[in-house]
C-alpha cells in the first residue's frame, strides 16, 4: 500500500515536531545535500584532462593551434556582453 501526503501536510508535521526533532532532520537533510553535491573526478579523467592538455600545448608551440591571452579572451567577454545587452534592449 502506498501512502501519499501533501506538502502542506508535510509542512505541518514538521512545525509540529519539537526543536530536538526538527534540528534532526535538518541536519539530516543538510548531510543528504552535502553527499549529493560531492562530485569526484575519477584517475582516468584526470589524466585524461592532462593528456589533451599537453596536446594542445604541443600544437600551440608547433603553430598549428591559435591562442588568445587571458586579456584578449576578457575583451571579447565584454564585447559579447555588451552586444547582448544592446540586444536585449532592442527586443
Amino acid at each position: 500500500m502506498r501512502a501519499t501526503i501533501s506538502l502542506d501536510s508535510l509542512w505541518a508535521t514538521i512545525q509540529s515536531l519539537s526543536f530536538n526533532n526538527r534540528k534532526w532532520l535538518a541536519d539530516k537533510l543538510q548531510e543528504n545535500l552535502r553527499e549529493e553535491e560531492t562530485e569526484y573526478i575519477s584517475k582516468e579523467e584526470i589524466l585524461a584532462g592532462i593528456d589533451a592538455g599537453l596536446k594542445d600545448l604541443k600544437l600551440m608551440r608547433e603553430g598549428k593551434l591559435n591562442v588568445i591571452s587571458a586579456e584578449e579572451f576578457l575583451e571579447e567577454l565584454r564585447n559579447e556582453n555588451k552586444h547582448q545587452a544592446i540586444a536585449d534592449v532592442h527586443a
